[in-house]
């Protein structure tokens, strides 16, 4: 195995975090900023990309420090090496409600394809790069864009996911239709691309986009309930327009009981 062959435990419900237990000379690798906590004897060290492979030299992992760019993420990571002779355990938290999904990435194929900023974190040695998409339609309309994440090697890596997930896999042929959005990740073997929804009244009224995600197996799909884009635009919807407060919110009166308590002013 060239990864790290690491333990780990899933703890919480809806704000979940992932332990990462660490032998002797054992590593982990993870996004800036999905760090929670760490035991005594741990040394943390900030690398370029992922850190996979050491003989790329300087230009080399600029290149794939680069690459990371392309996702919305940023040049570094971050390595944990347990650098003492006993057990010791780091953790990472979840970054918004959700789940958090291990994925044993020997059993797919030793590669992996998820959304942008789906990946929490890895066994030393999974490569985290890119998947450029070669259809222009999936490019263009795929919610994704051109680029999505590729995680490669044969260690385990954990990718979070909003709200609950579902598993799906799919036979030979298979075709499962998916808001964009609610896309996590599916294996090398699963053919991704885009279809119109069709339908003026679904066009025009439907308020559900104007493409399907479809995938066609063989091979696993992970589709999450609660992408967050879906929150944040719900947050941003239900948040104060103006003066710090929303206005008529809890009250009967509304607006009229904003004037009548003084806090209408014009």
């Amino acid at each position: 195995m060239e990864s790290h062959e690491i333990d780990y435990t899933i703890f919480g419900e809806e704000m979940q975090y992932v332990e990462v237990e660490l032998d002797p000379n054992e590593g982990v690798i993870a996004e800036a900023g999905s760090f929670m906590m760490m035991d005594d004897g741990i040394k943390m060290e900030t690398i370029f990309g992922d850190g996979s492979k050491k003989d790329s030299g300087m230009m080399g992992k600029i290149f794939g420090a680069g690459k990371r760019l392309l996702t919305g993420e940023s040049l570094f990571m971050t390595a944990f090496y347990n650098v003492q002779s006993g057990k010791k355990h780091v953790s990472f938290a979840s970054p918004y409600p959700g789940k958090i999904i291990p994925l044993d990435l020997s059993k797919f194929g030793n590669k992996f394809i998820c959304q942008k900023s789906a990946f929490l974190c890895a066994a030393k040695g999974v490569a985290v790069g890119v998947e450029f998409s070669r259809k222009l339609g999936r490019g263009l309309f795929g919610g994704e864009g051109f680029i999505m994440q590729k995680l490669e090697g044969d260690g385990m890596a954990f990718v979070h996911a909003g709200g609950t997930t579902a598993t799906k896999e799919l036979a030979p042929g298979e075709k499962l239709k998916v808001d964009t959005g609610c896309i996590i990740g599916f294996d090398s073997s699963v053919n991704y691309d885009i279809e119109f929804v069709g339908g003026i009244k679904n066009t025009v009224f439907g308020g559900e986009g104007l493409f399907f995600a479809t995938l066609t197996g063989p091979g696993t799909v992970y589709v999450q309930s609660l992408p967050f884009s879906r929150l944040a635009n719900r947050v941003w919807a239900a948040a104060p327009k103006s003066g710090g407060k929303d206005k008529g919110e809890g009250s009967i009166l509304g607006s009229l009981g904003d004037l009548l308590d003084g806090d209408n002013r014009f």
